[in-house]
């Protein structure tokens, strides 16, 4: 198939969407949300690969197809979400990668398959994370946004990818979003007015860039102290890098991060990972065990002008 654009669109938590409308039901929304998907795909010149029971992959000649095929996914099922229940509520994450594709048997292999499927899965819910590669591939004139997420690493691969997020809400406000030919101006731009907040047990702190690094452990020095034997002495450390809170950690036993809507960890060991949104970090334990020492935090984000 030669360099494709490959996107992959899960709905999250559809297991409890199956334990509360029941098998037949839940089956039944299930194959009509997929079926819709599948046919926004095929309306912006993709080809639906296949169905995975709760997800979609489909491969796009043009990075800006498979962009604008998302982005009117998402937008249409928020639209969809605002007549369903708050207690049977299915969302949609999505990930978009490029690169070289071979097709055998009617399935599709390489390298951008498995990124974008990795994206889908770190991805939040209400989410489209796509690669550098498809950015670049995006002309400006076409007014689409990104938020730059930093070096994320990501399974399989040896170096951490520059990853970004599609910020398709029309009415979303952002220091960083931005299109590929103002990047430059950002630092002329807006002053940023971002904080992470961070919580721990009953514990609450606010951080903003100027305050970093903070760090997480058992020493007495740390800004966020945790008794936990499992938790290093000096665990890992917060810090502000191009625009972005980074997570790196500096243990032993390693750091999981779950981000909201994922049901999938990023684990840190001796790495680093851009926080984003809000999510759970958990230290020394990865966050199934219920009893690891969490942290959760959440990245506000507002803008004042010079």
């Amino acid at each position: 198939m030669g360099v494709q654009t490959v996107a992959f669109a899960d709905l999250t938590d559809s297991t409890a969407f199956f334990e509360m409308l029941g098998d037949e039901k839940a089956t039944q929304a299930v194959t009509r949300l997929t079926q819709w998907i599948g046919e926004v795909c095929e309306a912006h010149r993709g080809r639906v690969v296949k169905k995975l029971g709760d997800g979609v992959l489909a491969v796009f000649a043009e990075a800006v197809d498979a962009a604008d095929a998302m982005i009117q996914i998402q937008r249409g099922h928020r639209e969809r979400l605002l007549k369903w229940p708050s207690t049977i509520r299915m969302e949609i994450k999505a990930g978009i990668a490029r690169g070289e594709v071979v097709e055998v048997g009617g399935d599709c292999y390489g390298d951008a398959v498995n990124v974008a499927s990795r994206l889908s899965d770190l991805s939040g819910a209400n989410q489209i994370w796509v690669t550098e590669s498809v950015v670049d591939q995006i002309e400006d004139e076409h007014g689409l946004r990104f938020l730059a997420l930093g070096l994320v690493p990501l399974r399989g691969k040896a170096e951490a990818l520059p990853l970004y997020r599609v910020e398709w809400e029309e009415d979303i406000v952002s220091d960083f979003v931005t299109q590929q030919a103002v990047l430059a101006q950002m630092a002329r731009g807006p002053v940023t007015n971002t904080h992470i907040h961070l919580g721990y047990l009953d514990l609450a702190y606010t951080f903003g860039p100027g305050e970093l690094p903070i760090h997480m452990g058992r020493v007495d020095h740390a800004e966020l102290i945790i008794n936990d034997p499992r938790v290093s002495r000096l665990h890992a450390k917060i810090e502000w890098r191009n625009g972005s809170f980074l997570l790196v950690d500096l243990s032993s036993f390693g750091t999981w991060v779950r981000f909201a809507g994922s049901d999938t960890d990023v684990p840190l060991r001796r790495e680093e990972c851009p926080l984003h949104g809000s999510g759970e970090i958990a230290l020394g334990v990865p966050i199934g065990d219920l009893s690891a020492p969490t942290v959760t935090f959440t990245v506000a984000t507002g803008h004042t002008m010079r």
